[in-house]
């Protein structure tokens, strides 16, 4: 049976997959855009791994997007908001913050 979101499920299985993180929060906020209901091509992610320990900020991004990208086969979103973290800059607290409400391209 085909997943009601499979660009989610297949970001959460390369993420869980590959860098086995000890926290994942996927939030799709492609309903904040202009794209049709039920879209998947708006997505942050706040990543919690021990994979980057020693890493800067920008190559944990890469490697994210390299395994979303991956999961993706060869596909992308159209956003992708990243908070990557190590186990240690990380509370069980924190969650993924909203994203400012979207103008409507241009501005509007």
């Amino acid at each position: 049976m085909a997943s009601k979101n499979p660009v989610e499920t297949a970001i959460r299985q390369g993420i869980e997959s590959q860098l086995a993180p000890i926290h994942l929060d996927i939030v799709n906020e492609s309903y904040q855009h202009n794209v049709p209901p039920g879209s998947e091509t708006h997505f942050k992610l706040l990543v919690v791994s021990a994979k980057f320990d020693g890493l800067p900020p920008i190559k944990r991004h890469r490697l994210v997007n390299d395994v979303v990208r991956e999961s993706l086969g060869g596909e992308f979103v159209h956003a992708l908001s990243l908070e990557t973290k190590t186990p240690g800059q990380w509370s069980p607290e924190e969650k993924v913050s909203p994203s400012p409400k979207c103008l409507g391209g241009f501005g509007r």
